[in-house]
């Protein structure tokens, strides 16, 4: 989502960092521009003006200017306002002393509260605890529906009639939860396409009367600066403790993301960053600072490959390098947790310098494609050709682009690829051989835990 603003940002950045000293107007003249790249990424003016009086306060100063490297200086001031602006530390969701703990959902129609529910309810399912969900939008067509089938793919129960009354629902799901001993209790409630009093009276009687712990708005960061709008409305109505944005996989400018925390004093708890269950994050103000500078994200990588890796498959895979033996069944396992991780440009942006490797978006919509290709190549495959590659002749090659609907040229690449990786592979076991009989040798250095 802050593509655009972070190239821009990163630009200025890179060209004030060459340019050895600085002086009191170079600085200036890279805050002007800062100013212009922070509104044209849709990010209100009050706070964009404020923004930059603070860094210019702090980058104008004699530290900055007399130190041995002021352009990295002035970037650590930046990176350290964008954290403030977003959020500084973050914010997290407390369980209650006695469950259920209750997380009210509300937002407009459209802005993904029920996907939201879901994606909550896996999160906290994943981590060991065992949610419900209340269905309390009878509005929108389906809703209930949409809900119970999410619910039904996650082995989370849902609470909903379409003939109950919404708050009536929320009392039943919460005598449920408490009755079962399941927590928290996730209540999905209605929206409309735009703020009315009925919506804001109905949330406001579920709230009194239900007492939720956490009260999240969910907004949508496709509507830019309508977001922060909402957000206050929202706020100044019904009360909100934190935001969830939505949709920051899609193309918006970033705007919502840095004003909605300095706008309304609430700061952002998770962001949605695809349509699937899995695509929630909790919201790391420091990190998103970070991938906006260019400084890559490395902590979320991990969690990432945390989470997309099986510790079990971990271990039998260093077997199979040992005594190598790792086939193309092997491959394509570690194709698909790849895949797990999520699109590659979002992969790269993590990483520290990966603006240089997503600058080739084309390139990277290949490796992604072949990816897809590999895994249906080696479907195509029979048992013995994955086990044993070498005995895949031509007739046979022609048969597997067929079958996979690839070409030959397709699975070659495929074939030389995992060649190139067994005898990297190979090349490894011999250093690691090597390393073992010279740790044998008097004066190696040792590492001590």
């Amino acid at each position: 989502m802050f593509e655009s603003l972070s190239q821009r940002l990163q630009g200025i950045f890179d060209r004030l960092g060459s340019r050895g000293r600085l002086s009191e107007e170079n600085i200036q003249e890279a805050l002007r521009e800062v100013r212009v790249a922070l509104l044209e990424a849709d990010v209100n003016f009050k706070v964009v003006r404020g923004f930059v009086e603070r860094v210019r306060a702090k980058a104008v100063g004699h530290d900055v200017l007399q130190s041995l490297t002021p352009g990295q200086q002035v970037v650590k001031v930046v990176h350290g306002e964008l954290v403030e602006l977003l959020g500084g530390s973050g914010h997290r969701l407390a369980m209650a002393a006695h469950p259920p703990t209750v997380v009210m959902l509300i937002g407009l129609q459209g802005s993904g509260k029920t996907t939201t529910a879901a994606k909550l309810a896996r999160m906290y399912a994943r981590q060991g605890l065992h949610p419900i969900m209340a269905a309390a939008d009878t509005y929108r067509p389906a809703a209930i529906d949409q809900l119970e089938t999410l619910g039904s793919q996650l082995g989370v129960p849902v609470i909903g009639d379409a003939t109950m009354q919404p708050l009536e629902i929320c009392r039943q799901a919460r005598d449920e939860a408490a009755q079962r001993g399941l927590t928290p209790l996730i209540l999905d409630t209605a929206g409309r396409l735009h703020i009315d009093e009925q919506m804001l009276d109905e949330l406001k009687k579920i709230r009194a009367e239900i007492r939720p712990h956490h009260v999240l708005l969910v907004v949508d960061a496709m509507t830019g600066q309508d977001a922060v709008t909402v957000a206050e409305r929202f706020n100044a109505e019904v009360g909100i403790d934190a935001v969830v944005l939505t949709k920051l996989d899609g193309d918006a400018r970033g705007g919502a993301a840095l004003s909605v925390r300095q706008v309304t004093g609430r700061p952002i708890a998770f962001i949605g960053v695809g349509e699937k269950t899995d695509a929630l994050e909790s919201f790391h103000p420091e990190r998103m600072a970070s991938r906006i500078l260019g400084m890559g994200d490395v902590l979320s990588l991990v969690e990432k490959a945390q989470e997309a890796v099986d510790q079990k498959k971990a271990e039998e895979l260093v077997k199979k390098l040992r005594e190598d033996s790792f086939t193309l069944d092997d491959f394509r396992e570690q194709l698909k947790q790849l895949r797990s991780m999520g699109p590659l440009d979002q992969i790269l942006g993590m990483l520290p310098f990966g603006k240089m490797l997503k600058g080739a978006p084309k390139e990277l919509d290949e490796e992604e494609a072949d990816l897809g290709r590999f895994d249906a190549i080696i479907s195509s495959m029979t048992p013995e050709e994955r086990r044993s590659p070498e005995v895949i002749n031509g007739s046979r090659r022609q048969r597997i682009a067929r079958g996979s609907g690839t070409s030959v040229q397709d699975v070659n690449r495929l074939l030389k690829q995992y060649a190139q990786l067994r005898k990297m592979m190979k090349q490894f076991k011999g250093m690691e051989g090597k390393l073992g009989r010279m740790k044998k040798l008097p004066g190696f250095p040792t590492l001590r835990g």
